[in-house]
């Protein structure tokens, strides 16, 4: 399994801080993806470049899940919403409805978090939120519905292993 992380941020992009929420991106899935090898990126909040991004992965790197992280607030910056839906095939509301739900039990903020999901060809797209801690807490929540859409996209039962 390939899986692809893509942290966007301005800053981090521009070495102004190191990522922190990327690398524990890929720390949380190998628990859950013993097997996976990762791609890395680190984008400027601009729709183009995220999008561009992620059509790489899903495309050319043939990712079969692609990770974000950042850029799923409200602020003028915050686009990376925008930029992922402008690339799915099929969106997959499920997946920013638990994170907000979940997430708000702890951070009543959360529920500013405007993440989504979907698929583009066979690879899975989900946005995380920024902060590292919300990263784990939320991946912990998502990954049996991963796994279980991966199987899907990739044409086999999980119900029949």
């Amino acid at each position: 399994m390939k899986i692809g992380r893509i942290t966007i941020s301005d800053r981090a992009s521009a070495g102004v801080y190191a990522d922190r929420s990327g690398p524990e991106i890929e720390n949380v899935l190998r628990e859950f993806f013993t097997d996976a090898t990762f791609e890395a990126a680190i984008v400027p909040d601009e729709v183009d470049l995220i999008a561009s991004a992620l059509r790489n992965f899903a495309d050319e790197l043939k990712c079969d899940l692609v990770v974000t992280t950042g850029g799923t607030g409200i602020s003028a910056r915050d686009v990376t919403p925008e930029a992922t839906r402008a690339v799915l095939e099929k969106e997959l509301p499920g997946f920013g409805e638990i994170m907000r739900v979940q997430s708000f039990a702890k951070v009543k903020t959360a529920i500013l978090s405007r993440a989504v999901a979907g698929t583009r060809g066979q690879a899975l797209i989900v946005n995380l939120p920024g902060k590292p801690t919300a990263v784990r807490e939320c991946l912990e929540i998502l990954a049996p519905a991963m796994r279980e859409g991966l199987a899907h996209l990739r044409g086999e039962n999980p119900h029949e292993k």
